[in-house]
């Protein structure tokens, strides 16, 4: 998982330097609930390529390439945010969402079999938000944090932690943004 994110900055740096003045289209959601901590986050259906890790750490390389045109219609595909890591049954997993112009029905289709074309079902995830580097040690420190508050405030998590990265590494860490999320359930 180290090297996946490593790679993910490394690329970020040479392809997608961020500046105030560069804006990727980001997943929309609506808050629905916040706290001192956390937020609850309603998104509807997103459309993501995925790759699920088999043991290998080409998970970010495969997804850019489709979004540099290695799809059927060498389309050349905008860079979004966030782009988003978790574990599945087959193993770990990276996905980029795709810009909201795009369907099921219109979005190019990959080359390499090792891309999926999934959609991430419309659901409420609580998140917490965090600066500083995207390494493992920040993420499991916050997803714990956010583990124990959601079971204070009795919320039930649906799923592993979800890592979503917003900013290559040449970005101050502190000027980072980081999040931490869990499917939930969430009725109020």
């Amino acid at each position: 998982m180290r090297k996946i994110i490593i790679f993910f900055l490394i690329c970020l740096s040479f392809n997608f330097q961020y500046s105030s003045s560069m804006a990727y289209e980001e997943a929309t959601y609506n808050i629905v609930h916040s706290t001192d901590t956390y937020e609850i986050r309603h998104y509807k259906d997103r459309l993501v390529v995925e790759v699920i890790n088999k043991n290998d750490d080409n998970s970010f390389r495969k997804l850019f390439k489709y979004i540099s045109g290695q799809n059927n219609k060498s389309e050349e595909i905008k860079m979004t945010v966030p782009v988003t890591q978790g574990e599945k049954d087959e193993g770990y997993y990276m996905q980029f969402y795709l810009p909201s112009k795009f369907t099921k029905d219109n979005a190019p289709l990959p080359n390499n079999p090792d891309i999926k074309i999934s959609t991430i079902k419309e659901g409420h995830f609580a998140v917490i938000q965090y600066s500083g580097r995207a390494s493992d040690n920040n993420f499991l420190k916050h997803r714990d944090i956010l583990n124990q508050k959601l079971l204070e405030d009795n919320i039930n998590i649906n799923g592993p932690a979800i890592r979503a990265t917003y900013n290559g590494p040449f970005t101050l860490p502190m000027m980072r943004r980081n999040e931490v999320m869990f499917k939930v359930s969430w009725n109020k």
